[in-house]
């Protein structure tokens, strides 16, 4: 069951939220609020590199989308010494003609950071993504 929610802003806030809203695909301002404030909450549980501690370790899926030509910086990524890879995936998506790559990975959170960063500078890398698991004190694993 739905429960309403409210807050205030000014016109210019209102404009520049519905003008957010309208680029990013979201039909209603609820539905935006909602995954933004989650993914807010998230970022600020740890879930975000860069408000992580360097020396943490944190653990999730990068993901690597990219040209043909790259493929042996991210095999030396897979083989680094600063991260764990514990598993690996390639896919090529014919459509968007761009090939994707998985990796459930593990390390300490300045080192992950700085693999998307060199990632991110890399020509022909597309977009890359980290998305840190949860933390927890206690669950299914």
């Amino acid at each position: 069951m739905s429960r309403v929610i409210s807050f205030s802003g000014d016109k210019e806030f209102a404009h520049r939220l519905d003008s957010i809203i309208e680029n990013s695909g979201y039909k209603n301002r609820s539905m935006f609020l909602r995954d933004a404030s989650l993914h807010f909450a998230d970022a600020n549980r740890g879930g975000d590199l860069s408000t992580m501690d360097a020396d943490s370790v944190t653990e999730g899926v990068l993901v690597i989308f990219y040209q043909h030509g790259v493929e042996s910086k991210i095999l030396d990524i897979r083989h680094s010494h600063s991260i764990q890879v514990s598993s690996y995936n390639h896919n090529c998506l014919n459509e968007s003609h761009t090939c994707v790559d998985t990796m459930q990975i593990r390390g300490e959170a300045g080192s992950v950071n700085d693999i998307v960063e060199r990632l991110k500078n890399t020509n022909d890398v597309d977009r890359v993504s980290f998305v840190s698991a949860p933390l927890r004190e206690a669950g299914c694993c």
